[in-house]
C-alpha cells in the first residue's frame, strides 16, 4: 500500500479540461481521485494469487468504470466502499509483469451523474518466483518422493480456513498462493529404503532426489523427461495437486554394485526390497557411469547399435530397456553367465530379472552405480 503522494511518482496523468465557462454537466460530474493501488506500483516478488485493491477518495458509484488488468485473467471485481477489489479465480503465474490501467472516465452513475477519474493512470507490479520448498511438498504429497510431508496445524488453518482439516483439498487459488508462500510442515522419511538415499536430498534446495521426482512426474504426464523445473511443470503440478492426481507407480530406488563377486542389482519398491539379482557392468574400455541418475527413457525392445572398443560395430537386440545415463541402461542381454564386467557400459540382467526390473523402474527412478 502506498500513499497518494508516493503513487504520484508512478502514475501517468492524462489531460483535464477547465475554464470559466464550465457546463452544468461538468459541474454535476463526480470527480474521483486515486488514493492508492495495492500491490504498489513498482512492487516485486508479489504473490500472484493475492487480491488487487484500488482505493479512491470516496465510495465508488455503481456506474464507474473498473480498472483493467493486463494480462487479463479470470476473476471478479467488487466495489467495497471507496475500494475496487479484484479477486483472481486462480492468479498470475510466476515472473509476470501485471499492469493495472485506471480509466479516466466512466459510465453514468446510478443517479445519472457522470463519473470522472482525475487523469488516466497505469500502475505495474511483478509477481515473484515459485518456491522450491513448495515444489518438494507437492511432489511428496503426490507420491514422487520417498518422503511424507505433513502440513502444520497452523498452516492447515491458514490455507484451508479456520478449523480446516489438514486433508482438506485446496482450491486452485490456494494452491497457487502456496506456490509463492509455502505453508509450514514436516518432512518424514518413509521406512525401508537404504540410508544412502538421504544423501541425495536437501530440503528447500535443488537436489538429485527432487530431479528424479520431477522426471517421474514428467513421465506420468507425457512431458519430455529431463528433470528440470519449468513453467509447464509448475502448471501441471498445481493442476495435479488440486485434482489430487497422485503417482500410481509407487516409489523405487535401484543400487548397482560393481567389482563385487558377483556384481548385483538391488531394487527397493515402496519401502521393500523387491528385486535382488546378478548383473553385468561395463568393461574397462567401456565402463558403466558411476553416480546416481534418474531413469529418463524406457523401451520394451530395441536394436542397440554402436562401436566396440576394437573399432568394429554391433547391432544387438535387447529387451526391457530403462535408460538412466546417456547410453547406459538396465536391460536384458543374452549372456552365458552374469555377475561380472562384460558389457559396454550398460547393466545387463538375465531375462526374467530384466522384465521384473523394467516394471520396477518407472520414469524418474534413481539408479546408483557404486564405484569398484
Amino acid at each position: 500500500m502506498i500513499s497518494a503522494a508516493g503513487l504520484a511518482a508512478f502514475l501517468i496523468a492524462g489531460c483535464t479540461s477547465g475554464g470559466t465557462g464550465a457546463s452544468v454537466e461538468a459541474q454535476q460530474a463526480l470527480t474521483l481521485k486515486i488514493v492508492s493501488v495495492s500491490p504498489g506500483p513498482g512492487s516485486t516478488n508479489v504473490n500472484g494469487a493475492g487480491k488487487i485493491t484500488v482505493t479512491y477518495n470516496e465510495p465508488l458509484p455503481a456506474g464507474a468504470q473498473l480498472p483493467k488488468l493486463t494480462p487479463a485473467i479470470a476473476g471478479s471485481w467488487q466495489r467495497s466502499g471507496d475500494k475496487a477489489v479484484f479477486t483472481p479465480r486462480s492468479g498470475f503465474a510466476a515472473k509476470t509483469r501485471v499492469t493495472v490501467t485506471l480509466p479516466a472516465t466512466g459510465a453514468a452513475g446510478t443517479t445519472g451523474t457522470k463519473v470522472r477519474t482525475t487523469g488516466a493512470a497505469i500502475a505495474a507490479f511483478t509477481t515473484g518466483s515459485y518456491s522450491t520448498l513448495r515444489l518438494q511438498q507437492l511432489l511428496a504429497q503426490l507420491g514422487y518422493l520417498p518422503i511424507t510431508w505433513t502440513p502444520a496445524v497452523s498452516a492447515a488453518k491458514n490455507h484451508r480456513g479456520k478449523g480446516g482439516s489438514a486433508k482438506q483439498q485446496l482450491s486452485a487459488r490456494q494452491q497457487l498462493a502456496a506456490a509463492y508462500d509455502p505453508p509450514a510442515g514436516t518432512f518424514t522419511w518413509d521406512a525401508g529404503y537404504p540410508s544412502n538415499l538421504s544423501s541425495f536430498w536437501t530440503q528447500g534446495e535443488a537436489n538429485t532426489l527432487t530431479e528424479g521426482a520431477i522426471s517421474g512426474f514428467e513421465g506420468d504426464h507425457g512431458m519430455t523427461v529431463d528433470g528440470k523445473v519449468s513453467p509447464a511443470i509448475w502448471s501441471d503440478l498445481l493442476k495435479a495437486a488440486t485434482a489430487r492426481k497422485a503417482n500410481t507407480d509407487g516409489y523405487s530406488y535401484a543400487l548397482v554394485s560393481q567389482g563385487t563377486d558377483p556384481e548385483t542389482l538391488t531394487i527397493w519398491h515402496n519401502g521393500k526390497k523387491a528385486l535382488y539379482t546378478v548383473a553385468n557392468t561395463g568393461i574397462a574400455d567401456a565402463p558403466t557411469p558411476v553416480g546416481t541418475f534418474p531413469v529418463y527413457e524406457k523401451l520394451p525392445f530395441q536394436i542397440m547399435s554402436g562401436t566396440n572398443p576394437d573399432g568394429s560395430t554391433y547391432a544387438d537386440p535387447v529387451q526391457w530397456v530403462s535408460y538412466f545415463s546417456g547410453g547406459a541402461a538396465v536391460h536384458f542381454f543374452d549372456r552365458y553367465t552374469y555377475g561380472w564386467e562384460q558389457s559396454l557400459g550398460c547393466v545387463e540382467l538375465p531375462y526374467n530379472a530384466a522384465e521384473q526390473a523394467y516394471n520396477l523402474l518407472p520414469y524418474g527412478t534413481l539408479v546408483t552405480v557404486l564405484p569398484e
